[in-house]
């Protein structure tokens, strides 16, 4: 994740902005300007953490907002050489000492919690699905039921929790999915004008809900093949088929599938399965924040 960029600035200033970081009331009347703190990152729970490179971005972005500030605004971030993004972490560890100025810190910790927990939330329930599918050829991919403006953050904590990564937007691939077909008239006609008029390079793929509708498909050239809302059986059934062609077309499950059954997609043969779960659904990782006043 490029953190250093003018896209990536841009959110993490909205954030601070609206969370009124700059014009901080309470920190602002009780808290010495001069103040030195340590701020100790904790783990609350076992987690593959992500986020630990928004932390410096913040307090840079900050220092520049800061109504307030500190003739000593210098600060100094500590992590052990073995704690990165992506990395499963334990109950009770430090992921990071952050030496600051003490208004700084309180101004900026919510912004830092809220965007760490999340996004260590959504890697640490991508691996639960990566370790379920462990021994299969099947990846696991993401999808675009994102939050609205953060959906590079989340796509990069998928990656973090060893997933991989659907496309990015709409504009990220040719996917025809069912209201497609169902408003261009049916499987072959949208196939056949996808082919005549795409961008060159740009892989075409179809949403197919029955073994009908796939021998329409591959008849009409489809190059992927997602596979909606099937049972295992029927995926098993409709991946045999697509082994038939002398082609190589990539399948995808996607639809209905949880931890409890993504096993059973995965040993069908299928080579991808979308989970919307993972950026929808993550509960935030239990991460805290514990500052002190140095020399306490």
């Amino acid at each position: 994740m490029e953190w250093k960029s003018s896209r990536m600035d841009a959110l993490l200033e909205q954030a601070l902005i609206e969370d009124k970081a700059p014009g901080d009331t309470t920190t602002n009347l009780t808290i010495d300007p001069e103040l030195r703190a340590t701020a100790t990152i904790l783990a609350r729970q076992d987690m593959i953490v992500c986020g630990l490179g928004c932390v410096p971005r913040i307090f840079d972005i900050f220092s520049k907002l800061d109504i307030h500030p500190s003739s000593n605004n210098r600060f100094e971030i500590i992590s052990h050489s073995e704690i990165f993004d992506g990395v499963r972490v334990h109950d009770g560890q430090v992921l990071a000492v952050i030496r600051h100025n003490a208004r700084s810190l309180l101004s900026c910790e919510r912004v830092i919690l809220n965007l760490m927990q999340h996004l260590s939330g959504i890697s640490t329930l991508t691996r639960k699905y990566v370790d379920r599918i462990q021994g299969t050829s099947a990846h696991v991919l993401d999808t675009r039921k994102t939050v609205p403006g953060l959906r590079a953050l989340e796509k990069y904590a998928v990656l973090c929790g060893g997933g991989t990564n659907h496309r990015l937007d709409l504009a990220d691939g040719i996917l025809i999915k069912n209201n497609h077909i169902s408003l261009g008239g049916g499987i072959p006609q949208v196939l056949t004008k996808a082919l005549a008029n795409r961008f060159p390079g740009k892989r075409i793929q179809i949403e197919v809900r029955s073994l009908l509708e796939l021998e329409q498909a591959i008849e009409y050239g489809a190059e992927a093949i997602l596979l909606d809302n099937m049972s295992p059986s029927l995926v098993a059934d409709c991946v045999a088929r697509v082994k038939l062609e002398r082609r190589w077309i990539p399948t995808e499950a996607s639809g209905g599938i949880v931890l409890e059954n993504i096993r059973d997609y995965a040993e069908t043969g299928v080579e991808f399965i979308s989970v919307g779960a993972l950026t929808h659904s993550a509960t935030a990782a239990d991460i805290s924040m514990r500052i002190t006043a140095e020399g306490r």
